[in-house]
């Protein structure tokens, strides 16, 4: 398994503008999709667009952690989840919420990365299924896992 499953997605785009406009990205592509739409599917056996929204919300929680890890501790092993078995839930929350959510972690998870020293996006980390990884490959992966849902939901629009 690659270091950053989505590196494809964010290609040569700078990590931390893309997670930046992510947030408002959403509630515009929610707005659009609208809120009878919101829990239909996107395929059959596919998520919704609030199955996404609950998922992304859920990984900004992770991705909290990881970085805070890294920062805390030397080259700890962080912990892998299986997101199919987190999905359960998202069937009975709520959109708006779980969108309220990932912007206000985002938002506070960007305020921590804006105060770093740039060294700080070397520090090391060890994931069991990726193996040895960088704060700065956190950053990626978040943005271009944002960049692979934001492009779900802007299907869903042009559909």
């Amino acid at each position: 398994m690659p270091l950053n499953p989505y590196a494809p997605q964010l290609g040569d785009r700078d990590a931390v503008t893309v997670i930046a406009s992510t947030p408002g990205r959403l509630r515009e592509l929610a707005a659009a999709i609208g809120a009878e739409r919101l829990g239909t599917p996107r395929a059959p056996g596919k998520w919704s667009p609030r199955d996404i929204l609950c998922h992304l919300a859920d990984c900004e929680i992770v991705f909290a952690f990881r970085l805070r890890q890294a920062l805390a501790e030397d080259n700890p092993v962080v912990q892998p989840f299986d997101q199919d078995r987190w999905a359960p839930p998202y069937a009975k929350q709520n959109a708006e919420q779980a969108l309220a959510a990932f912007a206000a972690i985002r938002e506070w998870n960007l305020s921590l990365v804006r105060t770093l020293p740039a060294a700080a996006r070397d520090r090391r980390m060890t994931h069991p299924e990726r193996g040895e990884m960088t704060f700065q490959t956190v950053l990626d992966t978040m943005g271009g896992h944002d960049l692979n849902h934001v492009a779900q939901l802007e299907e869903l629009v042009r559909r």
